[in-house]
């Protein structure tokens, strides 16, 4: 039995306060703003590692991609060590192997060395956030679940807005690649000051509250994740594809922006910081909406509608680069504060941290592939400030995504609108409660 797991809930003991939970909520949300930010560190310095250590964009996206190759497998073992230790441990250790990954990152200008400390990274990195995420199911499950999970992406991607803009407040660090990098391994720091502020604040609501079912989590059984509905691997289908077409977009999007549209460094970050800025509010607000309409199906759809248009637009016309990324905006806000919520409640409490293990298991395999695949993709066409055509083949794949997105959104509304479905059309947080 787990040291979370000791203390048993009874009913002498009140439930933690909403102030309480919040309290909590900004904790982890902490270290999530530093995982964030490392991860995001890359895009900014892209055309640096190109012009200083004469990288390629397969370089580049392998710099990504190794990130999400380890997590193939591991974020599924951290979702069961989430189950199996519980989340404030789980937290601790992970947000300390994504500190030490930042700081390897930064010590070499060989590409070896620097893929070494992202994968590093990637081992803590993604496991961290299943813990979070578990987390977060845990303290907020029939309250304002969808809203939590909205604010917590909210401040984590306050984090990857940071690294964004650095260009523009971070300016002279970037007269080299490695200085850029020293402030990540600055915000690396957070991830595990987060997570030890987290630990006091569960060990101290252990003494005082009841914590409901933190004693099943010690009942997780391998074979479970082949038992999971065909509603859950239609929400991980999305996953893949959804997030297969915004992350390596954002890796070559600042060269991109610099290439074909000649902006200058600083306003290539401001624009990809749009989406950015978009998550941060739209993400809450639409995940309170979501829980008092329900429709989440539906909501997902919408979003994966947005997404199919936006990367023609920008490889194909004119159009102010301003509107293609508010869409992908609202997209972006829209189907993470639904789609990670759905979770909890078609999987039960005590497998939450397996499956979205599990989920984020294979999300990493499409994200590895598709920041291998825009790499070779970006080179094999020749993409530069000197043939900007050279990109369109990339923002191909990336609307063949969306449409992907598109579809898989569809099948969930009709498993959920029949025999089969678990309520996610018509739970809101009121019937919960």
């Amino acid at each position: 039995m787990t040291a979370e797991a000791a203390v048993p809930a009874t009913a002498s003991r009140p439930e933690p306060s909403r102030l309480y939970r919040w309290m909590v909520l900004l904790f982890i949300s902490l270290a999530m703003l530093g995982n964030y930010y490392v991860y995001d560190c890359i895009a900014p310095i892209a055309d640096l590692l190109v012009k200083q250590l004469h990288f390629n964009d397969a370089n580049i996206g392998l710099l990504q991609a190794i990130y999400s190759m380890p997590n193939v497998f591991m974020v599924l073992v951290g979702g069961i060590i989430v189950d199996r230790i519980g989340t404030r441990k789980a937290i601790f250790i992970f947000g300390t192997l994504c500190l030490m990954g930042a700081a390897i990152t930064v010590t070499s200008p060989r590409l070896a060395v620097m893929a070494s400390g992202r994968l590093v990274f990637g081992l803590g990195a993604e496991s961290m956030i299943v813990a979070v995420t578990t987390a977060v199911a845990k303290w907020f499950r029939g309250k304002e679940l969808s809203f939590a999970f909205g604010i917590n992406l909210m401040l984590s991607r306050f984090g990857t807005w940071l690294a964004q803009n650095s260009p523009t407040w971070a300016r002279p660090a970037y007269s080299n690649w490695r200085n850029p990098l020293l402030i990540a391994v600055g915000f690396g720091t957070l991830c595990v000051i987060g997570a030890v502020l987290y630990w006091i604040a569960e060990v101290r609501a252990e003494q005082k509250y009841s914590l409901g079912q933190a004693g099943s989590t010690d009942k997780v059984v391998f074979r479970d994740i082949f038992r999971f509905g065909r509603s859950y691997w239609y929400i991980v289908a999305l996953c893949i594809v959804f997030y297969s077409g915004i992350f390596p977009f954002e890796t070559f999007a600042i060269k991109f922006f610099m290439d074909a549209r000649h902006t200058s460094r600083e306003l290539g970050g401001f624009l990809v910081s749009i989406l950015t800025a978009f998550t941060m509010f739209g993400t809450p607000a639409f995940g309170l909406f979501a829980d008092k309409i329900g429709k989440r199906a539906l909501l997902m759809m919408f979003g994966s509608l947005l997404l199919i248009p936006v990367y023609l637009m920008m490889g194909y016309t004119n159009v102010s680069l301003y509107l293609p990324m508010a869409m992908m905006g609202v997209s972006f806000s829209l189907i993470p504060a639904v789609m990670w919520p759905s979770v909890a409640y078609i999987v039960e409490q005590s497998k939450l941290g397996t499956a979205y293990g599990l989920m984020t298991m294979i999300q990493n395999i499409g994200l590895a592939g598709f920041n291998l695949l825009i790499g070779w993709a970006n080179d094999h066409a020749h993409a530069s400030a000197a043939n900007p055509e050279g990109y369109r083949l990339g923002m191909w794949i990336f609307s063949i995504l969306g449409f992907l997105g598109m579809t898989f959104a569809l099948l969930l509304r009709q498993r959920e609108t029949g025999p089969h479905g678990h309520g996610l059309e018509t739970i809101t947080a009121k019937s919960a409660a």
